[in-house]
């Protein structure tokens, strides 16, 4: 059979089971789907602001031009980064090209080999492709469970790491991380905090849930994704200067690629500078959420994660319901997708519904009773 028919063949299996891939547009839709949750990616006070911060770095190229350690480093890489690691109330910070790469650039990087490394079970793809890379022994434990990761922690030989998510992307619930670093404390592991869906709404400033909660002294290493509530690109690791040093030196990932373009860090440096100012945007999106999550637990039929968070998924009796339902949403005018296996497990297929500050309780209220419609 040649290439092209197997890959056809793949793709065809992946339809039959209802799950294919497509690329699609919904321009025009009230937004219950994306992840600009403060509504910074379409803000006219951040588009203003970049504008006028390139003027002070039209001394530099367009482009990074190369990699940071050959030609492409330069003073605004350098100052956004002392900025982020103070803003982060950490010692250092290395910016990498996207979340995915920053995870990848860590695991693959710093577990060594007959290290161990023990990470949620919820944890984020690019987490566990890291650790693919990585010469160290990986465990998975039960999503949030202090006790399975204790249990599980009798196994562990050479230096300890545990891996979670701060809020994790599909159920939006939060890690127990009191609890996950006293418990890294008596065993002398190192504590990895993925904080993509934190960053920006959680903290006095936005700083984060690790910083939220002081925990900033018990995490070794945090990740900060901009694509999300940033509104922006690219992200950055925090941590001791010496875990900077060690990957500037050993992460693939970083070392081998070209660094950000100057007006992606133009506008995370104007990003930061609007953050202080959100506190009222990121109470109102909390109280939508608790909002959402509250109404649609009325629904009968209809399960819906706890509004903690601004992430809520939608569980229904049966997930052959879930993509009608989709499109029926998307029809009355609301952006909402379905999320299937293989990206989340069998049977735990949902709608995962996005509440972001520019919605309304008029437009939380008609996506209740859409989804009840078409319930």
């Amino acid at each position: 059979m040649e290439l092209h028919q197997k890959l056809a063949q793949k793709l065809a299996e992946r339809a039959a089971q209802g799950n294919l891939r497509r690329l699609h547009t919904t321009a025009g839709l009230i937004d219950f789907c994306s992840n600009d949750y403060l509504g910074l990616a379409r803000s006219s006070q951040l588009r203003t602001l970049i504008h006028k911060e390139e003027e002070n770095y039209n001394d530099l190229p367009l482009g990074a031009t190369g990699s940071r350690l050959l030609s492409g480093n330069h003073r605004l890489f350098e100052e956004l980064e002392r900025f982020i690691a103070r803003f982060h109330r950490a010692e250092a910070a290395l910016l990498f090209n996207s979340g995915y790469t920053a995870n990848v650039g860590l695991l693959s990087a710093l577990p060594q080999r007959g290290d161990t490394v023990f990470y949620d079970e919820a944890s984020h793809a690019s987490m566990k492709d890291g650790l693919r890379l990585s010469f160290a022994k990986s465990y998975s434990f039960r999503h949030n469970s202090v006790e399975d990761l204790r249990h599980k922690l009798k196994r562990a030989s050479g230096q300890i790491f545990v891996l979670v998510e701060s809020v994790y992307s599909m159920d939006g619930d939060l890690a127990p991380l009191p609890e996950l670093a006293q418990l890294c404390k008596e065993q002398g592991a190192a504590l990895i905090v993925d904080e993509a869906h934190a960053v920006g709404l959680y903290g006095d400033q936005g700083e984060g849930l690790v910083a939220a909660l002081g925990l900033e002294e018990d995490v070794f290493a945090r990740v900060m994704t901009y694509g999300k509530a940033m509104g922006c690109h690219g992200a950055a690791v925090v941590g001791p200067q010496v875990l900077r040093d060690f990957l500037v030196n050993y992460s693939r990932a970083f070392i081998y690629t070209t660094g950000l373009p100057t007006h992606a860090l133009v506008a995370l440096k104007c990003a930061y500078s609007l953050l202080p100012q959100l506190s009222a945007a990121r109470q109102k999106v909390k109280q939508l959420a608790q909002s959402l999550s509250a109404r649609l637990n009325q629904l009968h039929g209809v399960r819906c994660t706890p509004g903690n968070s601004v992430i809520c998924s939608v569980f229904l009796p049966e997930p052959g319901q879930l993509k009608p339902l989709a499109a029926a949403l998307q029809n009355e005018g609301f952006d909402v997708r379905p999320v299937m296996a293989p990206t989340v497990p069998q049977g735990t297929e949902r709608l995962r519904v996005i509440v972001h500050a520019f919605n309304t309780e008029e437009e939380i209220e008609g996506l209740v009773q859409a989804i009840a419609k078409g319930t």
